[in-house]
């Protein structure tokens, strides 16, 4: 069985590295760097090691690519494209769009055609199967199935072999082709009844989470309002056993998922004529919260922060990954900049970003804590400057929400 991965990403690529144990994978991106090291035995992505990339190569079993044609045999084609949103937060599908217009002109045979990436329910029957169709050069019926990604950057205690993975077809054929498939690195399938439902439940999923980090963060602003510390009160609160589930206050909310997702589902329930108040207000709140914190930082220095050197400490989304996506750091930094701060950043796992590089952790007259990372020492971060804000709470000694 040949599997080509459309997108050799943080799903991409972890997608490719369990299923080449046992299958041959090509691995197709656009980006002609990122082709050349994977073909090296260079990953780019936490939870891929180089070793076990190379292990793969030298078994035959992957290559990566930038050639399209190369999928035109695939007996099974997997789409892990980012779904992000446009500048006006609106879903954009420009880079599925590309995909389905790659395997329309390629594929010359028929193949189950799984989406991983996340988008509203009715992308794989609406949108996806017309528009492969209109861009195939001849008719093919191929088998359509969904199976939305569950890829956590970072984490190795859940990985694509044991998290549950939910999957639905276009009729029961896809289905239960995409069931075989997914046996060969998956431990438990869950077979939901239409695509629907699969592309629902993560969106949901990471509503979820979204409302939640919006609640503890709104709590986190009445706490201070209040005089009592936040987390000592979460903390109270999470010795219930039962009914309670702790989330963490922060600057906000990064990656491509909880940021984006929600909005997925929003505009899909708006357009279907039904509310998404929650969902709307829980994003504010979040977007919001950079500003709360800049805010606070400035009252609590003398009112203003112009002329004022600020170094942000860590920029990736969460720690220990460099994943920058939609990471609250990029708004903390614009409302730092549009007050008149000169702002760096020390982020050594992220390196380089937005064609900045990460500085010292120095020197500075205010340092904010965005992103804690467990090699950044807490008394490195007290020593950076003379005024520390910590938004994580993980740095004891230093102001924070």
């Amino acid at each position: 069985m040949k599997v080509s991965i459309i997108g050799q990403g943080y799903v991409g690529l972890t997608i490719s590295m369990f299923a080449g144990r046992t299958l041959s994978v090509v691995g197709l991106d656009k980006n002609p760097t990122i082709v050349r090291d994977l073909n090296r035995g260079i990953s780019h992505i936490e939870g891929v090691s180089s070793n076990e990339l190379n292990r793969l190569i030298q078994s035959g079993n992957y290559i990566a690519t930038t050639d399209e044609t190369e999928i035109s045999d695939s007996d099974v084609i997997v789409i892990a494209v980012p779904t992000p949103l446009t500048a006006d937060r609106k879903p954009d599908l420009k880079y599925l769009d590309a995909a389905c217009k790659t395997i329309g002109e390629n594929l010359n045979k028929q193949a189950l055609i799984i989406n991983e990436s996340t988008s509203y329910p009715g992308t794989l029957r609406n949108y996806i199967k017309p528009a492969i169709e209109k861009y195939s050069k001849t008719r093919i019926n191929h088998f359509y199935s969904i199976s939305p990604e569950r890829v956590d950057p970072g984490r190795d205690d859940y990985n694509q072999e044991n998290t549950p993975r939910l999957f639905a077809g276009l009729g029961s054929e896809a289905t239960e082709k995409t069931r075989e498939f997914y046996a060969n690195f998956c431990n438990r399938l869950v077979e939901v009844s239409s695509p629907e439902v699969a592309e629902a439940a993560k969106l949901f999923e990471n509503t979820f989470r979204q409302v939640n980090i919006a609640l503890v963060n709104e709590f986190a602003q009445i706490a201070h309002a209040l005089g009592i510390s936040v987390h000592e009160t979460i903390d109270a609160a999470n010795t219930k056993p039962y009914g309670f589930m702790k989330f963490s206050p922060s600057a906000g909310v990064g990656g491509h998922c909880i940021p984006v997702d929600p909005t997925y589902l929003a505009a899909v329930a708006e357009e279907h004529g039904a509310p998404a108040t929650f969902i709307r207000l829980a994003n504010k709140v979040n977007l919001e919260m950079s500003n709360y914190v800049v805010d606070r930082v400035e009252a609590e220095n003398e009112g203003t922060l112009q002329g004022k050197r600020v170094l942000v400490v860590g920029v990736a989304y969460k720690p220990n990954v460099a994943d920058v996506r939609e990471t609250a750091a990029e708004l903390v930094i614009e409302h730092l900049r549009r007050r008149g701060a000169v702002v760096s950043w020390h982020d050594e796992v992220v390196g380089t970003w937005n064609g900045e590089k990460s500085v010292a952790l120095i020197d500075a007259d205010i340092s904010i804590v965005v992103t804690k990372h467990d090699d950044v020492n807490e008394v490195d971060i007290l020593a950076s400057a003379p005024y520390v804000f910590d938004t994580t709470g993980k740095v004891p000694g230093a102001k924070g929400l």
